[in-house]
């Protein structure tokens, strides 16, 4: 059993700090000023609550979503 951890732990503890590296990467990207100024003419009534109540990070990182949900291509019809 202790040699099962043993070998296993250093492989999930790499793929954790891959995952965690992925959701931290948007979290260090400073906002800039076309994107908030993009932000305030687009922004849903929800993404301005959260900008009143959470601050500008948690609010710009809901619209980023909305906008990336909006941009992907949809899936191919299935013939």
């Amino acid at each position: 059993m202790v040699a099962l951890i043993v070998i296993l732990f250093p492989p999930l503890l790499i793929a954790f700090l891959l995952v965690m590296e992925r959701v931290e990467e948007p979290l260090r990207r400073p906002t800039g000023s076309r994107e908030v100024a993009e932000f305030l003419t687009t922004a849903t009534p929800g993404e301005v609550d959260t900008l009143t109540t959470s601050g500008i990070r948690r609010a710009m990182s809901r619209w980023r979503r909305r906008r990336r949900a909006r941009t992907r291509p949809a899936a191919p019809p299935l013939v």
